[in-house]
């Protein structure tokens, strides 16, 4: 009975190895591992702003795609709340495989109109990121009232500063002491309202048009701050917590066959010395990153990065990965992805992204 047991069990763990581990040849064991460990030390996150087809186009999903997109994460994917990933990933613990968290910015109407209903047919949760000084002032957005009774059947809300200002923006003769100080005071004012209505702190900021800098990410770490951006890529314990990806699913990145690829993407990971630009002058140089990869899943010659829909490519030295963007960079928000396939893990791709920041030659921020 023991050696028929021993002899299923057996079978049931090569059937597995067999699904995770693509091609006929053989891979190694450490290998092996290493994308099994990628599959439950990895999470991706989701932004919306706008559930609806009245809304801004860039920042809009219609309900009907939006509920596509909701049956493909219940057919495919494991969702769980923005809180416990985080938790999980911080702490070393396992996720689910193809684990996927909700957010949507700015707190606008639509998403109790119309993706609530949605969410809740999925029993899906989701967080709300808020602008307490537009809560109720707006026609746009959501009141008061709403929100508590939101969060009162489980939806969490968190820290979108108060008024969703640009937090680059330098008030003239202002130091760079006082720009720290007045963007402290308007975040910890934003989480003092959170929790004086809601009566909890989640202590999660994301950063209005995705924008910051090194030593914003540095500073509301220190302050006990989970930082999120709107640049892309997948999230692992060794991501930066400061300033974690997200991918933007409507307007353009809607379509469900390009998504399918990012929800099903592995965090890459890639070393820098902590001193890569974030924030570039109006009269830029050309950047240039220099990152050594860390993942034994991935080989270098398959490594690729895309700027501005171009194919940049990597120059090694070593296990060092050195890009240069060929022009300097115009006012507003980019990006540069990096994506490489796994050796293990057939279809899935491990996933980067960097962005920057443009000032106009004034001085001010685009929207």
């Amino acid at each position: 009975m023991l050696r028929q047991f021993t002899s299923t069990l057996f079978l049931l763990s090569s059937s597995l190895l067999s699904f995770l581990v693509y091609g006929q040849t053989a891979t190694s064991n450490s290998q092996a591992n290493t994308a099994l460990d990628a599959m439950q030390d990895n999470g991706v996150i989701l932004l919306y702003h706008h559930v609806s087809t009245e809304t801004p186009a860039s920042t809009s999903i219609s309900p009907e795609q939006f509920r596509v997109h909701m049956q493909h994460l219940a057919d495919n994917h494991t969702v769980i709340s923005l809180s416990n990933m985080v938790k999980a990933l911080r702490k070393g613990e396992s996720l689910p495989d193809k684990a996927v968290a909700i957010t949507f910015d700015d707190g606008f109407a639509n998403i109790l109109e119309n993706a609530d209903p949605i969410l809740k047919s999925f029993e899906f949760q989701y967080t709300v990121f808020i602008n307490p000084d537009q809560i109720g002032k707006r026609k746009n957005q959501l009141s008061w009232e709403q929100v508590k009774a939101m969060s009162r059947e489980g939806v969490d809300f968190a820290n979108h500063t108060l008024s969703h200002h640009h937090m680059l923006t330098r008030q003239p003769d202002e130091s760079e002491q006082q720009w720290l100080a007045r963007n402290t005071m308007d975040v910890m004012d934003a989480e003092q309202k959170i929790k004086k209505e809601l009566g909890y702190s989640l202590r999660f900021l994301a950063y209005p048009y995705g924008e910051f800098n090194q030593r914003l990410k540095q500073h509301f770490s220190e302050l006990g701050y989970i930082g999120f951006g709107q640049h892309s890529g997948a999230i692992a314990s060794y991501s930066d917590f400061s300033a974690l990806p997200r991918f933007p699913a409507a307007g353009i990145y809607a379509n469900l066959n390009s998504l399918k690829t990012k929800l099903n993407s592995l965090a890459l990971k890639l070393v820098a010395d902590g001193s890569q630009a974030l924030e570039l002058p109006y009269d830029n140089s050309p950047p240039q990153l220099a990152f050594t990869q860390q993942t034994d899943d991935t080989r270098n010659t398959q490594l690729q990065c895309f700027f501005n829909n171009s194919v940049m490519k990597p120059e090694w030295e070593g296990e060092q990965m050195t890009i240069t963007i060929p022009d300097k960079l115009k006012p507003g928000r980019h990006r540069i992805n990096c994506t490489s396939p796994s050796k293990n893990l057939r279809g899935r791709y491990y996933w980067f992204s960097h962005p920057w920041f443009v000032p106009t030659q004034e001085g001010t921020w685009l929207d």
